[in-house]
């Protein structure tokens, strides 16, 4: 791998790492306040509607940026920056107008959503609420995926800021102010949030791209001789030819995620839960867990959203060593964040949750289970998520959608039986999950060793990540378990067992070969990184 494409590539993916580390501890202090003011009940009329809004969202944002990211990289490779301008252009309409029509559909179907689908009264304020934001936010990601298949990840990361800051800024003034009028006003004024935030990250991407619009203009007059004019239909149908496949994949789970809100409900009340049970007990899902499972997946997307267009330039030059090379680093990136990640929060879980949700001890205690088995989803959701964005960039969008919809067949069975059991009663959608997620993994490794010819260093890749990711598990628990002993709270002994299993698994890291010093150099601002190791480690 040529050694500017690769630091392009880790430049890419550490700005969007950056950029979604603070956005996900924002989403987090965003659910820590709403939970402790209402607690898992409340919160199950917010957490029920977001599975819907994400499926609706992801049918117009999963498939097209990627594709227009995907398609602008290639064309930018052999310096065609009037095509890919014009695959711009077009994918703005095609996603505004998709967009619009799913805006309609929720709006006005609210009531039916709520009602029949649902089966949980009092959410239509929220479905509402949310609404408008289907319409804003793929606008945006058309930017946003100019953006990236030109391989500046930047306007990405500021207009994630600023959206998830509207997000969690109006979200909690209006949740808060709308406390004493009932879960169904709360959970409305709380969801606008993300209305609001689409909105802010719009305007952001507009003006990046207004600011940097002269730049592009004589880019693209500069290199006029390798224009190719395409037709708009055209490249509508090139886009929908990758797009489709994608969005259908991206959607699996999601609407995977929409059952779990009918099914898990259902289910648990069909062996014997009230209706306030069982929202009591989604809302340990969904309103605890949920947030704090999904951080570690920031990374891996900031991962995935630099590789997809790297690897997609070096297919379109025929470049396979760029495309091995390229594979093999994400795939080892991405286990350096899984594995300590999963660990972490698995031998941590009642700590972490009683230091955010100190005022529902109760409920706490009882949702640790819960959370230890979802953060264990984090392990087989890693690689399966970086695999995919690798067959997408080498055009083989279907074989992943493929392996995703094998494995959503298996969790639907097993969410199924193993909810009915009353011992077990939300844990199984979580260990639903683990499976579809670890079936998916599988298939797409086979996958992209078939198609890509890549293959992985076990030893690099999982063995050393998961050698010091166990010995900083240990490393956590029993300095947790020790500080508790001495200082008697909770809150700094989290804090104090977090972050010294943060240093003992830099350390590991080191010692192990996880990574090296020269690839720590390259990184962006690497060489400070390594000057400063070196004062340590001779």
């Amino acid at each position: 791998m040529e050694q500017n494409n690769s630091n392009k590539f880790l430049k890419g993916a550490a700005v969007l790492a950056v950029a979604g580390i603070l956005v996900k501890v924002m989403g987090v202090f965003f659910r820590v306040p709403l939970t402790n003011w209402v607690g898992a009940e409340g919160m199950s009329f917010y957490s029920s509607v977001y599975p819907f809004y994400t499926f609706f969202l992801l049918l117009s944002t999963a498939g097209i940026p990627v594709a227009i990211s995907r398609m602008i990289s290639e064309r930018s490779a052999v310096k065609n920056y009037g095509g890919a301008h014009r695959v711009f252009s077009v994918s703005i309409w095609l996603l505004g107008g998709v967009g619009f029509v799913s805006f309609l559909i929720m709006h006005f179907g609210a009531g039916f959503i709520e009602t029949v689908v649902l089966n949980n009264p009092g959410t239509k304020y929220a479905i509402q609420a949310i609404a408008p934001s289907l319409f804003l936010v793929p606008v945006m990601a058309a930017y946003r995926g100019y953006f990236q298949g030109r391989q500046n990840m930047n306007p990405t990361a500021v207009s994630q800021l600023l959206e998830q800051f509207f997000r969690v800024c109006v979200g909690l003034l209006l949740g808060h102010a709308l406390i004493k009028a009932g879960y169904e006003k709360f959970a409305a004024g709380a969801i606008f949030g993300s209305t609001a935030g689409a909105g802010a990250g719009l305007a952001i991407a507009v003006a990046i791209y207004l600011l940097n619009r002269r730049v592009i203009m004589s880019q693209i007059r500069r290199n006029k001789h390798n224009e190719v004019v395409e037709p708009w239909q055209k490249i509508v149908k090139e886009i929908l030819v990758i797009a489709i496949p994608i969005t259908i994949g991206a959607c699996i789970f999601p609407l995977i995620n929409a059952i779990d809100s009918m099914m898990v409900m259902r289910r648990l009340q069909a062996v014997g839960y009230t209706l306030v049970e069982s929202r009591v007990l989604f809302g340990k899902l969904g309103g605890y867990c949920a947030s704090l499972v999904g951080m570690p997946q920031v990374l891996i997307q900031a991962i995935v959203m630099s590789l997809v267009p790297a690897i997609a330039a070096a297919y379109r030059l025929q470049n396979k060593e760029d495309i091995k090379e390229n594979t093999n680093f994400a795939m080892r990136a991405t286990m350096i964040v899984g594995f300590p990640c999963t660990i972490g929060m698995m031998v941590l879980a009642y700590p972490i949750l009683l230091l955010l949700y100190p005022y529902q001890a109760e409920e706490v205690k009882e949702t640790a289970v819960v959370f230890a088995i979802m953060a264990f989803s984090t392990l087989p959701m890693s690689p399966m998520v970086t695999l995919t964005g690798a067959l997408q960039g080498i055009d083989r969008q279907m074989l992943p959608v493929r392996n995703l919809a094998i494995g959503a067949v298996a969790k639907v069975i097993i969410t199924y039986i193993l909810v009915g059991i009353k011992v077990v009663n939300v844990n199984g959608a979580s260990i639903g999950t683990i499976v579809c997620y670890i079936v998916a993994a599988v298939l797409n490794a086979r996958d992209v060793r078939r198609e890509a010819g890549v293959e992985f260093d076990i030893q690099a890749t999982y063995i050393k990540p998961l050698i010091s990711s166990a010995v900083m598990g240990v490393s956590a628990i029993v300095v947790y378990k020790l500080l508790m002993f001495i200082l008697k709270s909770n809150a700094v002994s989290c804090l104090l067992a977090i972050a010294f299993a943060v240093v003992v698994y830099a350390v590991m890291v080191l010692i192990t070969g996880t990574i090296t010093i020269e690839e720590i150099g390259r990184l962006p601002k690497g060489d400070k990184l390594v000057s400063l190791i070196k004062k340590f480690v001779r």
